[in-house]
This record gives structure tokens, sequence and C-alpha cells, in this order.
């Protein structure tokens, strides 16, 4: 009676329980923990007594919950078919037309004749991360047009015990801030409709009790989509609540033909009784594995970066530029990217853009000798362009105006002094391949640090909004750049973190968090970005030491510190380094570069031991080593820290553990005892004392990092 009841789809910790329905999509049972009997599942599957005064079909909850039948909450599809003097075919009642499924994946299709339309629903569990891939498709068969408004890419029950939720919001400069709340009797809510994945709403939600960072039953989802998205939980009449997740659709943005189909971008949902770090093992897996394609099949050790654009700005000169390359080797840097400057007549953010050629006036010979000159000091070559936009003062604007998005009859709507090109336009996206393209071919140039500076406005496309085809078209400019030129990876920026996620990630190889580089504003922003996404694709740079966004002075080895365990990199001018600071980021981008494959492959920790100190752990796949990073953010009022927290380690092993950096604190002179013993040489101690009870921290002042090792040693 089970094997044909209940669909189960089963993970390593994580099981999807659906009990088969006849009359319309699956009903959820179960999405949690792993259970390997369904008897667990059947006696609450059979229990749901209709109380009193409800319909005598009151609907569960389904993989599909739609209106007009019964279901008084939020329906995953909202549409409905125009008419003359009003809408039809905007209630519906999908049946089941067949279904296949194994253990790990399951697609239903499902039909509503009467309304004309068909649906597919897709899960696939992956078995090595527990992460779920989930999607939606509708088809109009219909013979006149139908408007969709709202389909979700899934929907999925949360227990009646998660009742706190961890969004995320931010601004420029400050992106991916976590914010908790309590939920209530009312939904929770986000909307995006800034046209690209945006720095205020991140398209990530994480549902649970406590929200620990290594405790707890926790569910997050996510949409792999660099466009607009909708995020809603809503408590249901059961005391549970349900979770949607999908694509938010300007009014009349998509209309289906008879025969036409809108398939949800994909959302990915994942579920640990491990608390948030857990969860995280499981997203970090999964994009490592599933999302992420370099070029040659598999990731090399990330090179340490030097970003032009906070020493020169637009302010080009070649023999400067070659001068800066020299000290930038010296240093130990691996990728020279020069940022923004160097095409036609580019002197600022007003002009320009859409002329990708190298300005004549900077660069007579073309660029050429600077990429020689790079590559000679043995570094890749890196370029920054930002090939969606176009400045009004620019030659690709005057010779073609329509090629910007627009709505005819109103305003443009610039930003930063720059429109948005309309890249379902075949003529442009031909254009801006062709110019990328012969770049690329030109010169042996190995990196695109591909930027995008400004929200969608003025979306049009005769009249119709246009947000779903720009990400599209997008998304196949990237591809056939991608087939032409294999070797080059590209870097997802927008106005740094503007475009943070999955289906970023299948096109692109590394994401620019911020543009600040501030490293106590960075810390906070990177526990958020490390939620959904490894350290490897996080670009994380060694700025100024005073930063340019925010004016903070901060010391090398915080700033370093900070730095050391996303994909590194140095924004500065290093030819200003006076002896001792060039010795010391030495220093650190070799500390980077021994440590880099740990990072950029083992399952990180991240936490607090207290509100005033945050600390972050990496720990190689094999349990041999780990590296700890302790951040002193405020003071507080405590005599005596608590210990930092050791996780992950093999208990049965035996750990030298060493203090790598250690903050001087005003009046705190000689470390003594265990401190001592730590920052001289180190000490072994097996993996259940670390795990048991910690490891001291030593007074730090504000704004200030401590690092440790951790090595497996031979018995």
């Amino acid at each position: 009676m089970h094997a044909t009841r209940f669909i189960h789809l089963t993970g390593h910790a994580v099981s999807l329980v659906l009990e088969s329905n006849a009359d319309g999509p699956p009903v959820w049972r179960h999405f949690g923990a792993k259970t390997s009997n369904l008897d667990d599942v059947w006696p609450a599957a059979a229990a749901r007594p209709l109380p009193p005064a409800v319909l005598d079909n009151d609907p569960p909850l389904t993989l599909l919950p739609t209106h007009g039948f019964g279901w008084f909450n939020q329906s995953a599809l909202v549409g409905s078919r125009p008419d003359n003097g009003g809408d039809l075919d905007w209630a519906h009642d999908f049946r089941q037309d067949d279904m296949h499924w194994d253990e790990h994946a399951l697609r239903v299709t499902l039909s509503d004749p009467i309304a004309g339309l068909g649906l597919t629903l897709s899960y696939a569990l992956d078995p090595d991360s527990d992460v779920v891939s989930t999607w939606a498709e509708i088809e109009n068969r219909g013979d006149t047009p139908f408007r969709l408004d709202w389909l979700a890419a899934g929907c999925v029950p949360l227990t009646p015990e998660m009742d706190h939720v961890l969004g995320f919001s931010g601004r420029w400069t400050l992106e991916f801030q976590e914010h908790r709340e309590k939920l209530g009797i009312a939904a929770w809510r986000r909307d995006n409709r800034r046209g690209r994945t945006s720095h205020d709403s991140f398209p990530g939600v994480i549902a649970g009790r406590t929200l620990a960072d290594d405790d707890g039953a926790v569910l997050a989802a996510h949409l792999g989509w660099s466009g607009n998205h909708t995020i809603v939980i809503e408590p249901l009449t059961d005391g549970r609540r349900q979770l949607q997740i999908g694509e938010w659709l300007a009014p009349g943005e998509v209309v289906l033909q008879k025969g036409e189909c809108y398939r949800t971008p994909t959302a990915y949902l994942s579920f640990s009784t491990q608390g948030l770090n857990g969860l995280s093992a499981n997203f970090h897996r999964f994009v490592r594995q599933r999302v992420l394609t370099w070029p040659g099949g598999r990731m090399t050790p990330r090179p340490v970066h030097l970003n032009t654009w906070e020493a020169v700005y637009c302010h080009h000169e070649l023999d400067d530029l070659k001068s800066l390359a020299t000290a930038a080797a010296d240093v130990g840097v691996e990728r020279f990217v020069l940022d923004d400057g160097w095409f036609h007549r580019r002197d600022n953010d007003r002009a320009a853009l859409g002329d990708w050629w190298p300005d004549a006036r900077k660069y007579p010979q073309g660029l050429g000798p600077l990429v020689e000159h790079v590559r000679h000091l043995g570094m890749q070559f890196g370029l920054w362009v930002e090939p969606e936009m176009v400045n009004p003062d620019s030659d690709l604007y005057r010779a073609h105006p329509d090629w910007a998005m627009h709505l005819d009859g109103r305003p443009l709507v610039t930003g930063r002094h720059q429109l948005v090109l309309d890249l379902a336009n075949q003529q442009v996206e031909d254009y801006l391949f062709e110019a990328l393209s012969a770049l690329l071919h030109a010169h042996p140039i190995a990196y695109l640090k591909w930027d995008m500076n400004r929200d969608l406005a003025s979306a049009g496309h005769r009249g119709r909004a246009a947000y779903r085809r720009q990400v599209q078209a997008c998304y196949r400019l990237l591809s056939r750049l991608r087939a032409s030129c294999p070797t080059v990876e590209i870097e997802s920026c927008a106005s740094g973190g503007g475009r943070a996620d999955y289906g970023t990630l299948a096109h692109m190889h590394r994401v620019w968090t911020s543009d600040c580089n501030d490293a106590l504003t960075r810390i906070g922003m990177q526990r958020g970005f490390m939620r959904f996404f490894p350290p490897e694709v996080m670009g994380a740079h060694i700025g100024p030491a005073i930063s340019h966004t925010t004016g903070r002075r901060h010391e090398m080895a915080f700033r370093a510190a900070v730095a050391l365990f996303g994909h590194l990199g140095v924004e500065m001018d290093v030819r200003l380094l006076d002896a001792n600071e060039r010795a010391e980021l030495v220093r650190w981008i070799t500390l980077f570069k021994a440590w880099r494959d740990v990072a950029h492959s083992g399952t990180i920790y991240q936490g607090t031991v207290e509100p005033s100190l945050a600390w972050l752990q990496v720990v190689a796949p094999d349990l041999g080593a780990s590296l700890i990073a302790v951040y002193r953010l405020v003071e507080d009022a405590n005599r005596y820290a608590a210990p930092v927290p050791v996780k992950g380690l093999d208990p049965a092993r035996r750990y030298r553990v060493e203090i790598l950096h250690m903050p001087v604190a005003p009046h705190f002179t000689k470390p003594s005892g265990l401190l001592a013993s730590l920052a001289d040489g180190g000490v072994v101690l097996s993996g259940a004392t670390l795990g048991d009870f910690g490891l001291p921290l030593p007074p730090m002042p504000p704004e200030s990092a401590l690092v440790i090792r951790c090595n497996a040693v031979d018995d």
C-alpha cells in the first residue's frame, strides 16, 4: 500500500514524502529529517479529521495549491484568460495525468482541461548535498491568450516549530545583511522588482525555530535567477506554514499564446538538523558539484588579484600601470585586472560605455604592451567591462539610440549617466559578442570582470515589460561568449553584490561581494554571503588602510584576516606601502596561498562567541587541517572572553594548534600559560578536547583579528 500511495525522495539526511492524489497534485506529508520507514509517516498522513464549519473538500497543502475550489491561502498559480468584460479561467483545478518518480526525483504532469492549461512539476533531490532543485512549467492549451501573473517555482511546508525567519537585505556597499524576525499570524513576503538580483533583497531565506549556528532544524530556499523574485511565507490553518518562491512578473509580462509555455527559474531548497552551518555545507557542496562549470572542467587554485580601481580609478597612463603591475608581482599577485577607464574616451562614468575598443589617447598601441608586460611578470591579465550598459554620450548610442530599453513616449530613466541596452535585440547581442570576443581573441585575456551598475527602469520592449527577456538574453550572451572563449573566467559584479545567485554562477566563476572593502563591514556581509555561496567564489580584497567607502582606518592584519578565506585580492596602490607594510602584505598573501586549497574545498563553520566577537573556521575535507579566524568587532563588558569553539575535527586524531597572528592589545604585554605555548610553536591536542573545550582567547582590541591553524600530527 505504501509503495503506491506514498512518494519518498531520499538524500543523505533529508526526506521528502508526498501522498499520491488522484484528484490533483501530490499532497505534502514531510520535508525534513530523513525517515527510513514510511510507517513513521502513515499515521500523520491518515489523521486529518474535518473540523466543523469547513468545506467538505477542505484541501490540504499540495505541490501546487490553487485558488477557486476551497484553497483560501496563497495560490501557487495566479493567472487568467482576458475576455471582453472581464477575465476567465482564473480558478484552476488540476488533475494528475502522469507521474514518474524514483528515490531522488519526481516529475508530475497535470492538466485543467476546462481552463485549457497543462502543468509540469519537477523536484530533484541531490543525494550528495541534500539540495532539492525544483521548477514548474505551464502550457496554454486554450485557443485564446492566457495571462500569467504568478507561478511558484517551489512550494514547501514549514513545520509549526519553524517560527523564525532569517532574511537578507542591504544596499550598495552593505549587501547580504542578515535580519532575524519572529513569524506571526500575517504572511512574511519579500519582493524584488529591480530587474537584477539586487542589493536590498537577496533571493534567499532561511526558516527555523532558533536559527542557531550548529543545532536545530532549519529549511532554506534560494531562487537561481538574476532578475525579479518573490518569497512568501504564510501561516496555514493546520499550524504549519507554506513557503513559496518564484519569479516576480510585471503586469502583462508573460502572456502565453496557444501552445506556448512558461518555465519558472529553478528554486533550490535544503534542510538540516545541524543549524545554519549545516545548511551552508549542503549548499556549498551543491554549488561546487552541480552549479559551477570551470574552464577545463575543474577549478584551479584561485589566483591572487590586484584590481586597479582604487589604485588609479579612470586615470590610466601606460608607464604608471606597468609600474603598478611590477609592484603587484613583487608582492605575490597572480592576476592583474585592469578596471574601468581603458576604453574609447573613458575618463569618468559620464561617457563611452558601449564603445569597447582601447582609448587611443591612453593606449596608442592598444592593450598589447600592457598585456605583454603583465604576462612577462608571470601574471594573468584581466579586464573590466560593462556590456549591458550604454552612455548617451557614446558613439554607440549616437548611432543606435533605439538599442536602449525604453517605453515609447515615456522619458528615459538614467542611472550613473547610463541606459540599459536591450540585449534581446539580436543586433545588440551580435554587436556585444563581436566586440568582446574580438578583445578576447586579440589578447591572452584570462578574465573578465563583468559589471552592471544600475537597476532596470524603462525596462520595456514595444510597450511590454521586458525584465524576464533581458535576463534570458544576458544568459545567452554569456553562454555564447564562453563557448567562443572557453578558457576565460568571468566575474559577476553589479555595483558589488547586486547580481549574486545560482543562475549567475551557472555562467560565471566569481562574485564581487561588495564595492566596500572596509574589513569591519565585510565581516557581516561575508557571513551572509557564505550562507549560500562557497568562499572560493567570494571576491574578498585587502583594501587600503583608509577605506574608500567608509573612511574607516584599519591595520593591515585585520584587513587581510577578513579577506583570507575568500578569493583573495588586493585593492590598493601597493607602490605606496612602506617596507614594513609591504613585507606584511607578502606574509598574508603567502598564508593565503598555503591555505587556499583547504579554504576552497573544505567545510565552513561560522558563529559568534558573544555579540562582540565573530569567528570563522574551515576544515579540510580529510579533517587533517583547519584554519580559524576570530574577529573582535567592538568592546564589551566581559573581563574574559569565552573560548572560541573548534568544530568538525576528528575526535580521535591529534592536532598541533598554533596561533599564526595575535593582535596586540593595550596593557597586555605578554601571553602566558596555554596562550604563550600556542603562540610559540603550538600545542598538540586531540580533536575531542578541541571540540569539547575550544581555545582560549587573548584580550583583543576592537577591530582586530586572531588567526589559528590546526594540523593533524602523526602519533
